[in-house]
């Protein structure tokens, strides 16, 4: 990565979010790594699609520091996947975690998976989620961050621009625009792999207790996440930090 990160100030939102809108996703990982230089970031989950994201940045910006927050409670297949995927591309990780371990959690708060409420899965998220990514921003200077969030994911994702500014840091989408079909045709163009559980009918995938296949009744893919109960984990919300508020009663 080249450059120096520009200050906040100079950025023209709304010029920017008119020039993105319309061009490919390369592009604006190209914008977002001349724009933002050395406080660029992204995120990843190793998740079902995460190779589209993880190849097309690292195309463009190859040793860009890649955030994993990982809970402690993702299935086997999730870690062994991100292992493929971290020596295929060369990746350059940047592991967060909790501060509080999953065990030191459940003897203070229970399984907080199991209990059925929004609030407890809040805390948890909270907890194994949001607060490592605030922390990994902050240590790593990142002044952008990318993400790779669709508008068909759902309806909080629906009303998002290519670049925004939530909060301390800009956010770039550079698949916002993108379907099902993009994603597939990108991962066969580029031989790159599903996660494992795509195949058991996952369209997304994250902890173990709180993920499971789509099924026919279901009418978004984010109904398999968090029991149906809601629909973001509060990584990509628009409140506070702290905050990790599902926007209705339905990832990454």
């Amino acid at each position: 990565m080249v450059g120096v990160a520009l200050e906040k100030s100079e950025i023209n939102l709304e010029a920017a979010q008119q020039q993105l809108e319309s061009v490919d996703a390369r592009e604006v990982v190209e914008w977002a790594a001349k724009t933002f230089g050395d406080g660029l970031v992204m995120s990843t989950s190793f998740g079902i699609q995460s190779a589209v994201m993880l190849h097309l940045v690292t195309s463009v910006v190859p040793d860009i520091p890649a955030i994993w927050v990982d809970t402690g409670y993702l299935p086997p297949e999730t870690y062994r996947f991100a292992e493929e995927l971290i020596e295929r591309l060369q990746l350059n990780v940047k592991v967060y975690q909790s501060p509080m371990s999953p065990a030191r959690m459940e003897a203070l708060y229970g399984k907080l998976w199991e209990q059925n409420d929004v609030e407890a899965f809040n805390r948890y998220d909270q907890i194994r989620k949001v607060e490592p990514m605030q922390r990994a921003i902050a240590e790593l200077n990142a002044t952008a961050w990318l993400a790779g969030l669709r508008r068909d994911q759902t309806k909080h994702r629906q009303s998002l621009h290519v670049v925004e500014r939530p909060l301390d840091v800009y956010k770039v989408h550079p698949i916002l625009t993108w379907n099902a079909k993009t994603i597939y045709e990108y991962l066969t163009a580029h031989d790159l792999p599903y996660h494992p559980f795509f195949d058991l009918g996952y369209v997304t995938v994250g902890d173990w207790h709180s993920s499971r296949p789509l099924m026919a009744t279901d009418e978004n893919g984010r109904d398999t996440r968090f029991q149906g109960l809601k629909q973001e984990c509060g990584l990509h919300l628009p409140q506070t930090w702290g905050e990790a508020e599902s926007l209705d009663s339905s990832l990454l």
